[in-house]
């Protein structure tokens, strides 16, 4: 399995390229707007750009998934999880695949799992990974978007405070204490890959560290 991190640092966000050197095959996860980083690592690499993977819909930056799709064709995976009003307008032009809690695909021979993590918005989702061309049965790592940093979580109240949508932060807090209460069921060895690091304004106290595991999260 191929694992590549890439971090703009004036918006703190983690984007990641995930391949699979047997497949020649690769996803991005919650791809920025410069998408050349990512078609230029996939051209050293030897592997084909097939998908985008959004953990939800972003507010803090804006999303390479369209380019990507425009450019390469790559099928795009979204969340299918939250109300009605919370949804991606755009999917609909593109190839899709619209995902919800307990869903799963395959980029070559790596299994991405779906897990609905709401609170920092109703639609958030993290992206469970194991890499069965590896020969593992039970996942690596977890892809946690904007729901769980490394020295943080993921805000409720941004939605209410920043977008002024009244009536969300109570709920989006519920939310993320459900949701965190999962990740605490999760295996403690389990790699946390987010989505943004120190400086960003969707959780407090994010470290500058790019990645955690589940065990370290569980105890500070």
């Amino acid at each position: 399995m191929l694992l590549k991190y890439f971090y703009d640092q004036k918006l703190a966000h983690a984007s990641y390229m995930v391949g699979c050197q047997r497949a020649n095959e690769a996803v991005i996860v919650d791809p920025g707007r410069d998408i050349e980083q990512y078609l230029e690592m996939a051209e050293r690499e030897g592997v084909r750009v097939v998908a985008v993977a959004e953990t939800h819909i972003h507010a803090d930056y804006v999303s390479g998934a369209r380019e990507l799709a425009d450019r390469v064709g790559a099928k795009l995976y979204l969340s299918d999880e939250g109300p009605d009003e919370w949804k991606y307008l755009y999917a609909d032009q593109y190839d899709h695949e619209f995902v919800h809690d307990g869903d799963s695909f395959m980029i070559g021979k790596i299994r991405f799992e779906v897990m609905h993590t709401p609170g920092h918005t109703p639609e958030s989702i993290s992206f469970v990974v194991t890499d069965q061309g590896g020969g593992a049965d039970e996942p690596m790592g977890i892809f946690t978007g904007d729901f769980v940093f490394v020295g943080s979580i993921g805000r409720p109240d941004l939605l209410e405070e920043a977008a002024k949508i009244e009536g969300t932060a109570e709920p989006g807090a519920r939310d993320l204490f459900r949701s965190a209460e999962r990740f605490k069921a999760m295996p403690d060895y389990l790699q946390v890959w987010p989505a943004h690091g120190a400086g960003s304004a969707c959780g407090k106290g994010l470290g500058a560290i790019p990645s955690s595991t589940v065990g370290y999260r569980k105890r500070f």
